[in-house]
């Protein structure tokens, strides 16, 4: 995408209002004034709300308000020219139940209140293979302490992913750790029994990998 294309991208998020682009000052500085005000103030209503982490181009955030209109998402990025499109499609459909917040994933305290959030989904992540890495593996043990701050004593998080190596790193961590593993498939689109919602809604990324026949595999978990 061109530094032009870019730009038009960031101006026009700057006139939605489903979009959220605070400084990385503005949250460590700890009075973001939607954290624990998200259902009153920013969806005015009660309706459980869950996040998409590095939500791309906000398919799946876009995908899940559409479905489920009941529900509030939040799809989280630092790449707003990313989720310019989901931010766009859901101003178009007129769906108010959908949002994008820009910002670092490790930041997420500062943005959310204790047990503020209902389900959390991380939607093909970068697997961080490399041992250098593991600091930013998003299923590592510090950031399932951080999602365990946010979330609902009964809240789940949802991975799904194209990496075997991902897939296979998490469910024995969460094994290991003595988590709650509720599902796990390790190729939802061959094996029978997987929930419909991990298979109804496709990124821009996963059709290219189905066509690669790459297995999309997906845990469904509670962290202890």
């Amino acid at each position: 995408m061109g530094s032009k294309n870019k730009l038009k991208r960031f101006r026009e998020n700057e006139t939605f209002g489903n979009v959220l682009q605070p400084s990385r000052e503005e949250a460590v500085a700890g009075d973001f004034p939607l954290k624990g005000n998200w259902n009153a103030n920013f969806f005015k209503n009660d309706n459980p709300i869950v996040l998409e982490l590095g939500c791309g181009k906000g398919e799946y955030s876009v995908g899940l308000a559409s479905r489920y209109p009941d529900t509030n998402f939040i799809g989280i990025d630092i790449k707003g020219a990313r989720f310019w499109r989901g931010a766009k499609t859901a101003v178009d459909e007129g769906l108010n139940n959908v949002g994008f917040l820009r910002t670092q994933i490790e930041l997420l305290e500062h943005f959310f209140a204790d047990g503020e959030v209902s389900e959390i989904w991380i939607t093909f992540p970068d697997p961080q293979i490399k041992y250098k890495r593991t600091k930013h593996r998003l299923t590592n043990t510090e950031f399932l302490q951080r999602y365990k701050k946010i979330l609902k004593p009964d809240g789940v998080v949802n991975l799904k992913t194209d990496s075997e190596f991902m897939h296979g790193y998490t469910l024995g961590l969460l094994h290991g750790e003595g988590h709650e593993v509720i599902y796990a498939n390790h190729n939802v689109y061959k094996n029978e029994g997987s929930p419909e919602v991990v298979t109804a809604i496709q990124t821009f990324y996963e059709q290219q990998y189905l066509e690669q026949n790459k297995a999309i595999t997906y845990i469904r978990f509670k962290i202890k």
